[in-house]
């Protein structure tokens, strides 16, 4: 059996984050979608859960973090290529979002950059070039 993950995450607005997150060209499962969270599609096996605030708070006892003030989660997306990643930071600007940090040049080895979504959640974008990697001794 493969493993999935779900990452749950607390959004205030779904219409807005839904067409933030499909302007960037993410797809959502509409068997697990309603107006109360959203089930975006990353991977065949890696989901994002959006869910409205009050229904995420359901889940914990803990208060909700106001990620526009405090980090809970950066999620790291691997990207195909130095221009994917570029696409999807021009992308999320485009659409509301936010570029918090400057591009990161890591030598050959990796590029990365990444964005605030409208919810302030952190997503870092990352290219890895595993023919740049050193072999292992």
């Amino acid at each position: 059996m493969t493993r999935q993950i779900f990452v749950n995450l607390p959004i205030k607005n779904m219409e807005r984050t839904q067409a933030f997150f499909k302007s960037l060209g993410f797809s959502f499962n509409p068997q697990f979608t309603n107006d109360k969270g959203a089930c975006m599609i990353v991977s065949d096996d890696i989901f994002v859960m959006l869910l409205v605030e009050p229904f995420f708070q359901t889940f914990t006892k803990k208060p909700v973090a106001d990620a526009t003030k405090t980090t809970e989660v950066l999620v790291c997306l691997s990207c195909e290529s130095r221009a994917e990643v570029d696409s999807l930071v021009a992308k999320a600007l485009a659409a509301g979002g936010a570029a918090p940090n400057a591009p990161q040049e890591h030598g050959d080895f990796m590029y990365a950059h990444g964005f605030t979504d409208l919810d302030g959640h952190g997503w870092e974008l990352a290219y890895m070039n595993p023919n740049a990697v050193p072999p292992q001794a």
